[in-house]
């Protein structure tokens, strides 16, 4: 373990090696269970099963805060040390070019200090705390974010990047200062007390929901059929098939696939009716051809990779965004996120929403430039989701709280 100096209240922070050094149950009890991203459960399966590593450029550094009497675990943060941009959905390749040209003298823009989820451009808590009052959470917070400071420049690293954390972390860094803020967007499904997928559609203009019976009509007359499928259901020959359309739409798109067969096979395992996976078969052949994994919160479904062998029309979308939104229904659940990217989930009935991140540059030149980039496109970005909020399909204006930009900014 290597540890920040300065001590809070009898409280340090310290970072591992692995998260496998630390209790499952420990880790689980300041990471809770509305997102399972963030259990150990999954950032373990990550690490078990080589996904993350020297070869993929994710070292993992998990933050550890602990209480100096006993050592009990009183937050975390799935923190890494990152050894190129890959899997990561920040996009700073373009950051990475212009370090050099700011400092063609000295080292890379990598390694630098990476709060995420490896793989995953899921919304969630990244300064993980165990259930105290909100003002205790508040200092705590800003402990942890100035250690991670401390940290990235005692190991002499360009910067620091806190990605796809809640609003309330991104406004704390900034607080704390120096942490840039950077706003993106993605888009959401939110459930407004739907009893069935008719009734979501009956919210919809004439137009669009004509369109969208259209599209299921043309996806469901297929020679296939669909299926719901979660962990514990997942036989071997499941998982074998599954992975062959991941790996296959994998390296017809980006070139390589982040995860392993084994990595499927422990989610399977490991987190049960919280992996959702919606396979489809060939009929009467019988042959798996398509499918598409999910990870289920206690109120959100989060959806992650499509992949297939075959090409039917309108297929993904009926997979990836159709089914989708009758599970959340069907399960009671608040909001489907559909990954990164994709205006055209607009007129489906996603709805833009804010995602935020928080970074830290070590050298003064560089995070001006930084600065003056990020207000340009944090200004783009609220025009974009404005324009993009017109757009919506909807007969009225919407309740949810992405509906209010200033709540979601």
């Amino acid at each position: 373990m290597r540890e920040i100096g300065a001590v809070l209240s009898g409280l340090k922070l310290e970072f591992g090696a692995s998260i496998l050094e630390v209790p499952a149950q420990d880790w689980d009890r300041v990471a809770g269970s509305k997102n399972p991203f963030l259990s150990h459960a999954f950032l373990a399966a990550l690490e078990n099963c080589g996904c993350v590593g020297p070869e993929a450029g994710w070292l993992p550094f998990p933050g550890l805060l602990r209480r100096v009497s006993d050592g009990r675990l009183i937050g975390a943060c799935p923190s890494y040390i990152k050894l190129n941009s890959k899997g990561e959905y920040m996009f700073d390749y373009h950051w990475a070019e212009a370090y050099q040209s700011f400092h063609p003298e000295q080292a890379s823009y990598y390694p630098k200090l990476q709060v995420a989820v490896p793989f995953s451009p899921v919304t969630g808590s990244r300064i993980l705390l165990e259930s105290i009052p909100e003002s205790r959470k508040q200092e705590l917070r800003t402990f942890i974010l100035r250690g991670l400071v401390d940290k990235t420049e005692e190991l002499e690293f360009s910067s620091l990047h806190i990605t796809f954390c809640e609003r309330e972390e991104r406004e704390s860094a900034a607080a704390v200062g120096p942490y840039l803020e950077r706003v993106g967007e993605q888009y959401h499904w939110f459930n407004e007390a739907y009893d069935s997928f008719d009734d979501f559609l009956a919210t919809l203009t004439s137009r669009k929901r004509k369109n969208i019976r259209k599209e299921r009509q043309k996806a469901n007359s297929h020679p296939v059929s669909i299926h719901t499928f979660h962990g514990h259901e997942m036989t071997e020959e499941l998982l074998v098939a599954f992975f062959a359309m991941y790996e296959n739409t994998c390296l017809r798109k980006w070139g390589q696939p982040y995860l392993n067969l084994a990595f499927f096979r422990e989610l399977a395992e490991n987190l049960g009716s919280r992996l959702v996976i919606f396979m489809v078969r060939t009929e009467p052949e019988k042959s798996w051809v398509a499918g598409a994994w999910n990870l289920r919160g206690e109120d959100t479904l989060f959806g992650r990779n499509w992949g297939c062998l075959e090409h039917y029309d309108l297929l993904h979308f009926e997979v990836c965004y159709y089914r989708a939104i009758e599970y959340a229904i069907d399960k009671g659940l608040a909001r489907v996120e559909a990954g990164a990217q994709g205006m055209h989930k607009i007129q489906r009935g996603y709805r833009p929403r804010f995602v935020h991140s928080a970074h830290h540059i070590v050298s003064a030149p560089f995070r001006d430039a930084i600065a003056q980039y990020l207000r340009s496109e944090i200004q783009e970005t609220e025009w974009r989701v404005e324009a993009l909020t017109h757009r919506e399909p909807f007969k009225v204006k919407q309740n949810s709280e992405s509906n209010s930009r200033e709540e979601s900014l």
